[in-house]
C-alpha cells in the first residue's frame, strides 16, 4: 500500500471549474450594481448642484456662472470633488446666468461607468436620456424621462 497525500489532477480541475462558474455568475452582477451606484451618485450630485445654485442665487443677483462660483465661496456651496467636474465615473457640466442654470452629468466611459446622461435646470426636475442613446437631451425635455 502506498501512502498518498494531496489531490489528483481531476479533483483540482473540478474545483477550478466550480470557481470559474461562480465567478461567471457573480462578476456581471457586481458590474451592474456598480453602474447603478454610479448613476445614483450622479443623480444625487445633480440635486446638490441644483440646491447649491438656488442657494447661491438667494444671496446674489444671478445664478452661478460655473463651478468656480460654487467652490470658491467661503464656505463653499459644493465640495471640490464635484467642483472639479468629475465624480464617481461621471463628467459634470454647469452653466448659469442671471435667468437660470443648466447642469448635466454623463458617463465618463460609456457602459463602464454608466449608460445614461442626466440633466437638471432651474426648474429642479432631473431628467435622463434613453439608455444607450449617447446623445444630449434637449433642455425642453422632449426626449427625456423625468426622474423622481
Amino acid at each position: 500500500m502506498r501512502n498518498r497525500k494531496g489531490f489528483t489532477l481531476v479533483e483540482i480541475m473540478i474545483v477550478v471549474a466550480i470557481i470559474a462558474l461562480l465567478a461567471a455568475i457573480a462578476i456581471p452582477n457586481l458590474l451592474r450594481a456598480r453602474l447603478a451606484a454610479n448613476e445614483s451618485a450622479a443623480i444625487a450630485a445633480l440635486k446638490t448642484l441644483a440646491s447649491a445654485a438656488h442657494t447661491f442665487r438667494a444671496g446674489n443677483p444671478s445664478y452661478p456662472e460655473g463651478f468656480a462660483n460654487l467652490t470658491s465661496a467661503v464656505p463653499p456651496y459644493i465640495d471640490s470633488v464635484l467642483g472639479s467636474g468629475t465624480k464617481q465615473g461621471y463628467s459634470f457640466d454647469f452653466t448659469g446666468d442671471a435667468d437660470g442654470f443648466e447642469a448635466s452629468a454623463c458617463a465618463s466611459t460609456y457602459q463602464s461607468t454608466g449608460v445614461r446622461c442626466f440633466y437638471v435646470n432651474t426648474s429642479g426636475v432631473i431628467t435622463s436620456d434613453d439608455p444607450g442613446a449617447q446623445t444630449a437631451v434637449p433642455w425642453d425635455g422632449s426626449a427625456a424621462t423625468a426622474l423622481d
